[in-house]
C-alpha cells in the first residue's frame, strides 16, 4: 500500500536488510550501486534498518572513500541534497577489507552480519564474473547464505554458453534459482517500462502489433565514447558480447514478447524465454549477409584528432569489433518475416539508445501529389532525453491542395512528468529487496541468448569474418546489411 507524504510515496515496508557489495570501491559501486540506494532512501522507500557492506581488496580508507562517493550523492538531475542527508546515509556504509575469497578474510564480515540475524543479506557482485564462483563457496563455508539471502549477479555472465552454465552452476551450490538476480540496467529503464504498459494496456497499438502491420523493428544502442577505462576488458569481450547478449536482446524480447497471462516475474520470462527460442540461427550463409563487425579508426571531433581503436587499448593488432550490425527474425506467428534489425557501436555520432516501430506504408495513396507517403513510426527513445514518439503525416496549413509532411506526437517524459525520474540501478535494487524477479533473467533464458549468440560467432570464426573499419564520429558501416528501400530510421529521420 502506498501512502502519499510530503513530496515523498511511502511503499509498505519491506524486510530490514544488508547489502554486502564486493567490489564496493569499484566505479560501478561508486556511481551506480551506493548512489541508487541513497535516492530511494532520500524518497521514503527505504524506511527500514539497513546497513551497505563494501568488501574492499585495500585497507579500509573511510575519508577516501566518502570523498570518492560525496560527488555522485551531491547532485543528481539538477537537484542538489543536503549535507545532513548525506551524511545520515554515509553513517549506514561500512568498508570491510577482504582481500581473498577465503574463511579467514571473510572473518569480519561474519561477525558483522551475524549481529543482525533477523535481516535479510543481498550479496551484490559487482565484480568480474570469475571471481563469482569462489566468493560464493566462501560464504556458503562461512555459513552466510539463509533461505532469506539473495545473490545479485552482474554482467558479463560468462563469454560462452559453455562458461555460463559453468558460472551458474557454482552460483547454485548455494543459492537457489529463485534467490538469484542477474541484473541487466536496461530493464529498469523508465521508457522500457513504459513499453509494456505502452503495448498491453493501449488496444491501438497492441492490435497492430505483428507482421501484418509492422515492416520493421530497428534498435540500436550507439555510444559517442570509446573504450575509455574498460579497454582490458573490452578487448576480449567486444561489441556482440557487452550489447548485443544482453541489452539489445532483452529489448528485443520485449518488443516481441506475447502479452503474459499475469505481470508475475515467471509469466514475464516465460513469454521472452519463448522469443528467444524463435530466434532465427545464423549459417556460414546468413552471417556474410545479415551481418556486420566493423572496428573504428582514426576520425575527427570538432577540430580535435580522435584515436583509433587500437591507439585507445595501445596495441597494433586486434579483431575485438567495436561495431555491430545484424538483421535477425523471430520465426513465429506474430513476427514470420519481420526482419529486427539491431546495431550497437563505440565511437558513434552521438550517444543514445532507440528502438523504432517502423509500421508499413498505407495500401493506396489517394491523395494527387506525388511526394511518398511516409510510414508512421513509433520511436521510444530510452536515453539521453527518455521520450515516446509517434510519426504522422499531416497536412501542411494553407490552400492549393493537399500537402503533407511527416510530423512527431511526443510523450517527453521531462516535460510530462516534472517529478525526478528513478535511475535504473533504484528500481532493479529495489525490486531485489521486495523479492520481485520480474526484470531479472532467468537461467534458460540466460542460456538460450548464449546459444543464439554462438550461432554469430562460431559461423564468424568459420568464415573468418572480417572488420570493417569505420571513422570515429561516424555511424558505422552498418548499411550493409539493409534491403533496397530500407534505411536506418534515427539517420534518415533526424539526422
Amino acid at each position: 500500500m502506498k501512502v502519499q507524504t510530503k513530496n515523498k510515496i511511502k511503499q509498505e515496508r519491506f524486510q530490514a536488510f544488508n547489502i554486502v557489495v564486493f567490489g564496493g570501491d569499484g566505479d560501478l559501486s561508486i556511481r551506480k550501486i551506493l548512489p541508487a540506494i541513497f535516492h530511494r532512501d532520500l524518497d521514503g522507500q527505504l524506511d527500514i534498518p539497513y546497513n551497505i557492506i563494501a568488501i574492499t581488496r585495500k585497507e579500509p580508507d573511510l575519508h577516501s572513500f566518502h570523498n570518492k562517493l560525496i560527488p555522485f550523492l551531491e547532485e543528481s538531475d539538477h537537484l542538489k541534497y543536503s549535507k545532513e542527508e548525506i551524511e545520515k546515509f554515509l553513517k549506514k556504509l561500512i568498508i570491510i577489507k577482504a582481500e581473498n575469497p577465503t574463511v579467514n578474510d571473510y572473518s569480519d564480515l561474519r561477525q558483522f552480519l551475524e549481529k543482525h540475524p533477523e535481516r535479510q543479506n543481498i550479496f551484490y557482485y559487482s565484480t568480474p564474473s570469475s571471481a563469482f564462483g569462489p566468493i560464493t563457496q566462501t560464504l556458503k563455508a562461512c555459513g552466510l547464505v539463509k533461505q532469506s539471502s539473495k545473490v545479485v549477479l552482474e554482467k558479463p555472465l560468462g563469454h560462452s554458453l559453455e562458461s555460463s552454465i559453468a558460472i551458474n552452476a557454482e552460483i547454485t551450490q548455494a543459492f537457489k534459482e529463485h534467490q538469484i538476480y542477474r541484473i541487466d540496467h536496461y530493464l529498469g529503464k523508465e521508457t522500457v517500462q513504459n513499453l509494456m504498459v505502452l503495448r498491453f494496456a493501449n488496444n491501438l497499438f497492441e492490435r497492430a502489433w505483428n507482421a501484418e502491420n509492422i515492416e520493421s523493428v530497428q534498435i540500436t544502442v550507439a555510444e559517442s565514447l570509446g573504450v575509455e577505462k574498460r579497454a582490458s576488458y573490452y578487448d576480449q569481450s567486444g561489441a556482440l558480447l557487452d550489447m548485443v547478449q544482453n541489452h539489445l536482446l532483452q529489448l528485443l524480447c520485449l518488443v516481441a514478447m506475447e502479452p503474459p497471462v499475469a505481470l508475475e516475474a515467471d509469466e514475464v520470462r516465460n513469454e521472452k524465454l519463448k522469443v528467444l527460442k524463435a530466434l532465427r540461427p545464423f549459417n556460414k550463409k546468413t552471417v556474410l549477409k545479415d551481418s556486420v563487425k566493423g572496428q573504428y579508426t582514426i576520425g575527427k571531433s570538432k577540430s580535435n584528432k580522435v584515436n583509433s581503436y587500437l591507439e585507445d587499448i595501445e596495441k597494433y593488432e586486434s579483431k575485438t569489433e567495436t561495431f555491430v550490425a545484424i538483421k535477425t527474425y523471430v520465426d513465429n506467428w506474430r513476427w514470420k518475416g519481420v526482419p529486427f534489425l539491431l546495431r550497437t557501436g563505440k565511437r558513434m555520432v552521438k550517444r543514445y539508445s532507440e528502438i523504432v516501430i517502423n509500421f508499413k506504408e498505407v495500401k493506396h495513396n489517394i491523395f494527387p501529389s506525388k511526394e511518398k507517403l511516409n510510414n508512421n513510426k513509433l520511436i521510444i527513445r530510452l536515453q539521453p532525453e527518455e521520450r515516446i514518439e509517434l510519426i504522422q503525416m499531416t497536412k501542411i496549413p494553407g490552400p492549393g491542395g493537399y500537402r503533407y509532411k511527416p510530423i512527431a506526437l511526443k510523450l517527453d517524459y521531462n516535460d510530462s512528468f516534472k517529478e525526478r525520474f528513478p535511475e535504473a540501478y533504484e528500481r532493479l535494487i529495489v525490486d531485489v529487496i521486495r523479492g520481485n524477479q520480474t526484470l531479472f533473467m532467468r537461467q534458460d533464458e540466460l542460456q538460450a541468448a548464449w546459444k543464439w549468440i554462438e550461432s554469430i560467432t562460431t559461423n564468424w570464426t568459420a568464415v573468418n569474418m572480417p572488420n570493417v573499419l569505420y571513422e570515429a564520429g561516424s555511424w558505422g558501416p552498418g548499411d550493409n546489411i539493409l534491403e533496397d528501400g530500407e534505411s536506418w530510421i534515427t539517420k534518415s529521420w533526424r539526422e
